[in-house]
């Protein structure tokens, strides 16, 4: 009997257990499914990016590569020989401090971003790259999240670059950054992977703006390397999104450096599918009001109104009008692309024009300081007079009316006092002086380059097929 009990005992144990194993994977499976139900729910759905495929043509053979490195080194000859020459003769770099690489003058065309923190610089780079769900992708979030500048480039693999090996690297297009010291350098690195839309662009990412933030706790001149690269910018980006809207010290500093660029700017009014289409219309209108004071042209840059991420649009809200905004946009960016060779060579005009103004000026001071000079007169007490009050003596005036120099182009009298300050106005020659029987006069050769031989070579540009605004602005995907 006492066995039969305890086999008994055994049996409703068992079956207990059994009971129980069973009742726990029940609940364990539906644990389970609950989880996997939630973690679908909290993936994120994407768009697809077969129209940026698309409409930066990234699957379109480029057959014009040939063609646009032999101007370029046209373009590159013609700095050498006509426009450097005379920048080194009266110290241009002293002044401007603008030191133009063969490397600069051969790289890709150049897409920067700007803007306030965490505005979703990076997420949209991230999306035109299709690297968000990727390992190397930038990183992002909330909070301010890119303390420094990125550059990512095309490269055969991925790999990570320091920003003393991009400074010191003479055929990369980021040699000149190293007067900027070592604070900026170690806040400067690059990323290079493959990509179609590397082969065609650079992109550039910035730290945003902050504006409690003050200059000197960067621990480098933010605001001289920002205008470093808006110089250099084919295409600006400045990113806001619908929280952050306030303009404050830094951003107003961002637009003054910003001025006469206004064609290569693009607003961007990221994030507007976070908030309703009637709050969009109040927030569009408040954002033009903001940065109408500090634009103040007659057409505004175009401001581009979206979801600029590979997440899916936000329920109840204009997708249409999100993705029209998005094409658009790709659209300029191509037309940059078309454009590349027309913007390098206007980039360089303009550094000859500069060029050319300050050797009128320096030859100015000089020819007025041999005027006024005399055998027993102070020759110091002469050059801080000349120096200290130019428009006694009428040097910039000269310069404006004689030489179809415009006056919104001359540098302060004050830059000059400072250049004069390391540069003693006796240690230059005239213009008159700086001429050879084999090479010519400088001031010849550098205004033949601003006047016929960079406007030819824009010109041959186009007879060689190679895409420039007025050639291929009507070009479609």
């Amino acid at each position: 009997d006492n066995m039969v009990a305890k086999f008994k005992q055994k049996l409703i144990f068992i079956f207990i257990l059994v009971i129980s194993v069973s009742s726990a994977s029940k609940v364990l499976k539906k644990d389970e499914n609950e989880t996997s139900q939630t973690n679908k729910k909290e993936t994120p759905k994407m768009r697809t990016r077969d129209h940026i495929k698309d409409y930066l043509q990234l699957t379109k053979q480029d057959n014009q590569t040939e063609k646009i490195r032999t101007i370029l080194n046209r373009l590159t000859d013609i700095y050498h020989t006509s426009i450097q020459p005379m920048a080194e003769a009266y110290r241009f770099n002293d002044i401007h401090k603008n030191i133009i690489t063969d490397g600069e003058m051969h790289s890709k065309p150049l897409l920067l971003f700007l803007g306030p923190w965490s505005t979703g610089k990076s997420s949209m780079i991230n999306y035109l790259v299709g690297i968000e769900d990727s390992d190397h992708k930038l990183y992002t979030g909330a909070e301010p999240t890119t303390s420094d500048f990125t550059v990512v480039m095309n490269g055969p693999k991925y790999k990570a670059v320091e920003g003393i090996v991009l400074a010191t690297d003479s055929n990369r297009p980021f040699s000149a950054l190293e007067k900027f010291g070592q604070g900026f350098l170690e806040k400067f690195q690059g990323v290079e992977m493959p990509h179609k839309i590397l082969e065609k662009v650079t992109i550039m990412d910035t730290p945003g703006i902050i504006e409690n933030r003050k200059q000197q706790e960067r621990g480098y001149p933010f605001n001289e390397v920002c205008q470093w690269m808006i110089d250099r910018a084919d295409l600006i980006f400045v990113v806001f999104d619908p929280t952050k809207l306030d303009v404050g010290k830094e951003l107003e500093m961002l637009f003054q450096q910003l001025k006469g660029r206004e064609s290569q700017i693009r607003i961007i009014l990221n994030k507007a599918d976070s908030i309703s289409q009637q709050e969009l219309m109040r927030v569009y209108g408040a954002l033009f009001w903001s940065l109408a004071p500090l634009i103040n042209v007659t057409e505004p840059p175009r401001v581009y109104t979206g979801s600029f991420w590979g997440r899916a649009f936000k329920d109840n809200t204009n997708h249409q009008l999100f993705y029209d905004e998005e094409i658009s946009l790709l659209n300029d960016i191509n037309q940059m692309i078309q454009n590349r060779l027309e913007h390098k060579i206007a980039f360089i005009r303009k550094h000859a024009q500069l060029v050319r103004i300050h050797a009128l000026l320096v030859n100015e001071y000089l020819k007025v300081f041999n005027e006024k000079n005399s055998v027993f007169g102070d020759t110091e007490e002469l050059i801080r007079e000349i120096v200290n009050y130019p428009n006694r003596f009428n040097i910039f005036q000269k310069i404006i009316s004689s030489n179809g120099v415009s006056k919104y182009d001359i540098p302060s009298p004050d830059i000059y006092r400072e250049f004069f300050s390391i540069n003693a106005i006796n240690s230059f020659l005239s213009l008159t002086k700086h001429c050879s029987y084999f090479d010519g006069c400088l001031y010849d050769n550098l205004n033949d380059a601003i006047k016929k031989q960079l406007p030819g070579l824009l010109q041959e540009s186009s007879e060689k097929g190679v895409c420039t605004k007025d050639t291929c602005s009507n070009s479609q995907p």
